[in-house]
């Protein structure tokens, strides 16, 4: 297996003793450069929490070759997301996390043995219930199995799952999702919402800090 390298993004600030890191992982159709990734990231490590981010290998030749391509299967994405857990070596607590993709990614390792020993938790940012207009395709038949505790951050109109329509789906009751005021795919709210789109993602990010406050 090819080694995928980890970039090491954002630190928490010098006046801050860092109380974990979280491996964030990216979603389908963009990598660890886009923009939400970004922000994301700036604003979890200026609450102390240093942030890894990587980019899956089909990622990767995307960047290399300026050719989209679509993302490796399931079980190549989760081997990947492995590789990085296994080779991050720190005394550090490690939580890991994911936008969309990634997020469902990072559920499917929360449910192995060898994660759930070097894991403390697992945040899915926009988690992907089902594809949109297919509400019948649940993705959800490994969540009985995450053996580490899950916190998922979603707009309450993500076509992806909105908050209607979670709430009827199987193991709703054990669901622990925080609801970002009408936030789509990407926690953007409408301008009539009355909240702005940096209010959202600062509430996430301020949702994911406390979740690895409490877990740590």
């Amino acid at each position: 297996m090819n080694k995928t390298s980890l970039k090491l993004t954002f630190n928490a600030p010098n006046d801050k003793t860092a109380m974990a890191n979280l491996l964030l992982a990216h979603g389908a159709g963009a990598g660890s450069d886009h923009e939400f990734m970004q922000s994301m990231a700036q604003l979890v490590a200026s609450q102390g929490v240093n942030v890894i981010l990587f980019d899956f290998p089909y990622m990767q030749t995307m960047q290399q070759t300026g050719k989209r391509r679509p993302p490796d299967k399931l079980d190549k994405l989760i081997n990947s997301f492995c590789q990085q857990v296994t080779e991050l070596d720190s005394a550090l607590p490690l939580f890991i996390a994911g936008k969309s993709m990634g997020g469902r990614v990072a559920t499917h390792i929360a449910c192995l043995d060898r994660i759930a020993t070097c894991v403390k938790g697992c945040v899915a940012l926009g988690y992907p219930f089902h594809p949109p207009g297919k509400p019948e395709k649940l993705r959800l038949d490994h969540f009985p199995a995450i053996q580490i505790p899950l916190k998922i951050i979603q707009g309450e109109r993500d076509t992806f799952g909105n908050q209607q329509e979670v709430a009827t789906f199987p193991y709703a009751e054990r669901f622990d999702i925080k609801w970002l005021v009408d936030g789509d795919h990407s926690f953007k709210p409408r301008k009539a919402s009355g909240v702005t789109y940096q209010e959202n993602l600062q509430c996430a990010a301020n949702t994911l800090v406390e979740f690895i406050q409490l877990h740590v």
